[in-house]
């Protein structure tokens, strides 16, 4: 999208869009006086043109002057941008619940739908630390965007800002390890694969005794896997996991250790000998039954985790979302607003991909 010269590219991008943008602009405030460019189909692409395509604000003038789309000026554009938050939240909600829709052509061999949870720092220029945090949901195998939300750099990683059904099955990293969040996935009737933190997630045997898992582990060998059933109660409810585990090679062991050591030093401390124990084994929690998923394919999947970061990547990466170059909060929520619907786009063009022919519409 480095380019908005090609009127094709967009009328095809135009016919994923609701064909009610005008209404949709006016119901959220982005035409607030009858005067000026009236055109939302125009405004967006000007958007796109300056948040998709890398353009600065004055540089995005110049081409829809040249491409006979406005002519406006770049603090034009920008007061507009500000305004555009929540018409293009309501388009981007458009596009994912198109995506729902269409993932029904789908086929999943499992009797479950894997969403994959995790969170991406986001930074404002100049600044040293995290400014925003974009929370995010993909489906596999399909990697489309099913759910996300913008928060500051306070919105932690929660399961609790997503909402869970029977049938699906959650996978998170140990920034989720919390029993909160997970009572909430149970609670929905979903299952949960989750890296566990033993420090912040307490774990009992079912006899109700805390665990003592150390003892256990010591017992496996390199490459070994071994699996427990555990216990965990939050607002007096119990709940039933099994604890899975895999212990790892010695090259990987020493690596995970080095990383602890290192995290420890940044905060001042030393790594504790547990925890440096710790580190030689892969641990994960899981409500699935080990008839549906067993300890190795429970271990494997969770390596699907990863996918995850190839959606940050692209966000990042491609997208440029890595840094707000927007000042006032508005402006850089709708700012990040519009990246976000760039790469539901994107998702959607993948999706699309295999029924376009090669020339150019579809078959």
């Amino acid at each position: 999208m480095n380019s908005d010269a090609l009127p094709e590219g967009w009328e095809i991008l135009r016919k994923w869009l609701p064909e009610d943008l005008d209404q949709r602009a006016r119901k959220h405030g982005f035409f607030q006086r009858a005067r000026g460019l009236q055109d939302a189909e125009r405004w967006l692409r000007l958007i796109l043109m300056h948040v998709a395509g890398g353009l600065s604000l004055e540089q995005t003038t110049v081409r829809a002057r040249e491409l006979g789309l406005a002519n406006l000026s770049g603090v034009a554009l920008f007061k507009r941008l500000r305004r555009g938050q929540a018409w293009l939240t309501d388009l981007t909600g458009y596009l994912l619940k198109e995506q729902r829709r269409r993932l029904g052509r789908f086929v999943w061999p499992y009797p479950f739908r894997l969403r994959v949870i995790d969170a991406s720092n986001i930074t404002e220029p100049g600044s040293t630390g995290t400014d925003w945090r974009l929370h995010y949901s993909i489906r596999l195998p399909e990697m489309i965007c099913d759910h996300y939300e913008l928060t500051d750099e306070k919105g932690g990683e929660q399961l609790g800002r997503f909402g869970f059904a029977p049938g699906e099955l959650v996978l998170a990293d140990r920034g989720y390890s919390h029993r909160a969040g997970a009572a909430h996935v149970l609670s929905a009737g979903a299952d949960l694969l989750v890296r566990w933190n033993a420090q912040i997630f307490p774990l009992e045997q079912t006899t109700g005794k805390a665990l003592a898992v150390l003892p256990q582990l010591r017992r496996l060998r390199t490459g070994a896997i071994g699996e427990w059933p555990v216990e965990f109660v939050h607002n007096e409810q119990r709940y039933s996991l099994r604890l899975c585990a895999l212990r790892k090679s010695r090259t990987a062991t020493e690596h995970a250790q080095r990383k602890a050591r290192r995290k420890a030093q940044l905060k001042g401390s030393q790594a504790s000998p547990q925890s440096l124990e710790m580190a030689a084994y892969i641990l994960v929690l899981t409500s699935a039954s080990a008839k549906v998923l067993p300890a190795r394919s429970a271990l494997d999947l969770y390596r699907g985790r990863w996918q995850v970061e190839l959606v940050f990547k692209r966000l990042k990466s491609l997208l440029d979302a890595g840094q707000i170059p927007k000042s006032q909060d508005a402006s850089a929520r709708a700012w990040m607003q519009a990246k976000i619907l760039t790469a539901l786009l994107l998702d959607r063009v993948l999706l699309e991909g295999k029924f376009f022919s090669p020339w150019g519409y579809p078959l």
